[in-house]
C-alpha cells in the first residue's frame, strides 16, 4: 500500500469513528418501554476494532513518514512540521494585512481615526511567499506520497 493510499484511509477510519460516535450516543438511551435503533454493544465493539485498525495505520504512517526522506535534508516527518509552521505564518500575515486595511467610517472630524501600524504591501508580500512556499512543500509531500511504500 502507498502512503497516500494509508492517508485516505486513515482519513475514513477517523470519519468512521466520528460516526460511530453520534450513532452510540443516539442509541445511549431510549424512552422507557422502547429499544434503541441500535445495539450499542455492538456499536462499542465497532469502536473498538475500528480503532485498533486506526492506531495500527497511524503507527505505520508515522513510521514512513519519519524514514522517508524528501530531500537529502528533510524527512517527511520535518516537511510535514515546516509545512503546518507555513500554513500557520502564512494565515497571520495575511489576517494581519486585512487587518491593517480595515477602514473606519468617521462622520465628523472629533471621531477617533484609526491609522495602519505596519506597512500592508510587505506584510501582503510576507503572506504571498509565505503561501507559495506552502503550495509548493505540500505539492512535494504529496508526490512523494504517492510513490512511497507504506512501512509495516
Amino acid at each position: 500500500m502507498k502512503l497516500a493510499e494509508a492517508l485516505i484511509l486513515r482519513a475514513d477510519m477517523q470519519k468512521t469513528v466520528e460516526q460511530l460516535k453520534d450513532r452510540l450516543f443516539n442509541n445511549a438511551k431510549v424512552q422507557e418501554g422502547d429499544t434503541p435503533g441500535e445495539n450499542p454493544m455492538d456499536l462499542m465493539d465497532e469502536l473498538e476494532r475500528v480503532t485498533d485498525e486506526l492506531v495500527s495505520i497511524v503507527q505505520r504512517i508515522n513510521r514512513t513518514n519519519v524514514k522517508t526522506l524528501l530531500n537529502p535534508e528533510m524527512t517527511i516527518a520535518d516537511a510535514l512540521a515546516v509545512r503546518d509552521i507555513l500554513k500557520s505564518k502564512h494565515s497571520i500575515y495575511r489576517d494581519l494585512a486585512y487587518s491593517a486595511t480595515t477602514s473606519q467610517k468617521r462622520l465628523t472630524r472629533s471621531e477617533i481615526k484609526f491609522i495602519s501600524t505596519v506597512n500592508i504591501k510587505e506584510v501582503q508580500d510576507k503572506a504571498d511567499i509565505l503561501a507559495k512556499r506552502h503550495r509548493e512543500l505540500d505539492a512535494s509531500i504529496q508526490g512523494l506520497n504517492w510513490s512511497t511504500d507504506l512501512l509495516d
